[in-house]
């Protein structure tokens, strides 16, 4: 297994939670304590999309039921 040491730069996590790093393609990355589960990557565009529809979704929920 190798080193991410994009996730383990502090430069790379604003305010200590968001992480916004436009050289890691991915777009959902661990949180800084994997215990905690995952978040988005806020420098991918694709990470907006995603969190849009997961939103869309849980509102939609709400209202519709």
């Amino acid at each position: 297994m190798s080193k991410d040491f994009f996730h383990e730069d502090p430069e790379n996590w604003k305010w200590g939670v968001f992480y916004f790093n436009k050289k890691d393609h991915r777009i959902i990355v661990p949180k800084r304590n994997p215990i905690m589960g995952w978040t988005f990557n806020f420098a991918h565009p694709a990470g907006y999309v995603f969190l849009f529809l997961v939103l869309l979704l849980i509102v939609s929920q709400t209202i519709y039921s």
